[in-house]
């Protein structure tokens, strides 16, 4: 087993040979991932509103709430038939995540939930931890108490969006209305505690400093130690276009340096089993390239996407691309759940044999090892 590597060890990778740290990174996907399988998953992100007041300088998606020109909230009969479309796509899940919207109470979620899941079997991976900060906000109440009602209401996972860079110093300058690193950590450590599985992201290239990122990782390490609850890691860059970080930070993060630290993240976070390469924003050829430093998944075929875009980003595929995309790096692809069960797929990829999954059922995070 590879040996777990010390927060000076991943400084050093960050400045060594670029080509010898994506072998080392793909020598950890293949000591994880022996079946030389990478997956994807079908499903949809629905933006369900874009009112926030968290005013973030990197978003050029959000309108501050009032805006009775360009800001929404989505009547619950256009989200339903979002996620009919997704079904009929072959969609097994589907991400909610919106702005901090001051004047949605808790109730309008529980609602929205309890409606989806009476009409849909379909995996609901909803509402990032700054979303929860302010929903518990809103409600007065704990973080735990917001969550458990959620959880009633049907709730499934939740996505790991909002953690930009974990380090207080980055999101006071960059976000400096949004939750704070605790809070992040606090929100998907309590839901672990409660069984609910999530993801863990990245968003750099906003002016931070390599060992911000690589606390950054640690911190994501660290937590997932406590209760294993972290399904995957995901790293994009800043998207600079039409926003006011944008004008001081304007450079695009190169391949080169995307694909550095996607490898460290997989070298360093061994206790994370999944790594994500970010295709949505690097493009299909980089996300490809990715398959060979470290990722073993390519994430969502993107039906829809709305918060990289209004930054400029625009990058489209199907599933027969992704798929090919894969099987030109040198792999099986298979389509996966949002928690990572497999589907299994005919010999020769041209078509799914899709197993029903009952996700409810998945081991909770106590019970899963690393």
């Amino acid at each position: 087993m590879t040996p777990r590597i010390s927060r000076q060890e991943a400084l050093d990778l960050f400045h060594a040979d670029l080509l010898e740290v994506g072998r080392r990174a793909d020598a950890v996907r293949r000591e994880k991932h022996p079946e030389n399988i990478v997956t994807y998953i079908i499903d949809r992100n629905i933006n369900y509103t874009n009112l926030c007041n968290a005013y973030c300088t990197f978003c050029a998606f959000y309108r501050p709430p009032g805006d009775k020109e360009e800001g929404y909230v989505l009547p619950n009969e256009v989200i339903f038939r979002k996620i009919e479309e997704t079904i009929a796509l072959g969609g097994t899940g589907m991400l909610l995540q919106g702005g901090d919207n001051p004047d949605l109470p808790l109730e309008y979620y529980e609602t929205l939930l309890r409606e989806i899941k009476r009409r849909y079997k379909i995996h609901t991976h909803c509402f990032s931890a700054p979303e929860l900060v302010n929903l518990a906000h809103v409600a007065n109440l704990s973080i735990e108490e917001t969550l458990k009602r959620l959880i009633a209401a049907g709730l499934d996972s939740i996505p790991g969006g909002g953690a930009e860079i974990l380090d207080d110093a980055v999101r006071k300058r960059i976000s400096p209305l949004k939750c704070t690193t605790e809070e992040w950590l606090d929100v998907h450590r309590t839901a672990h505690r409660l069984g609910l599985r999530t993801t863990a992201t990245m968003m750099f290239g906003c002016g931070e400093t390599i060992e911000h990122r690589v606390s950054h990782f640690d911190r994501i390490r660290n937590l997932q130690e406590e209760f294993g609850g972290f399904t995957a890691f995901i790293s994009w860059p800043f998207q600079p276009d039409n926003t006011p970080l944008g004008k001081k930070y304007s450079r695009r993060t190169t391949a080169v340096e995307y694909l550095m630290n996607q490898a460290v993240s997989r070298i360093y976070l061994d206790n994370i089993d999944n790594i994500q390469s970010s295709w949505v924003t690097m493009g299909p050829g980089t996300g490809q390239v990715g398959l060979r430093f470290g990722a073993n998944d390519v994430g969502s075929i993107m039906i829809e996407e709305n918060v990289v875009s209004a930054a400029g980003t625009t990058y489209r595929t199907t599933e027969a691309e992704l798929r090919g995309m894969i099987a030109a790096a040198g792999f099986t692809p298979m389509q996966r759940t949002t928690l990572y069960t497999m589907k299994a797929d005919s010999l020769h990829g041209v078509g799914r044999i899709v197993i029903p999954v009952d996700e409810s059922n998945a081991p909770s995070p106590q019970t899963v090892t690393a």
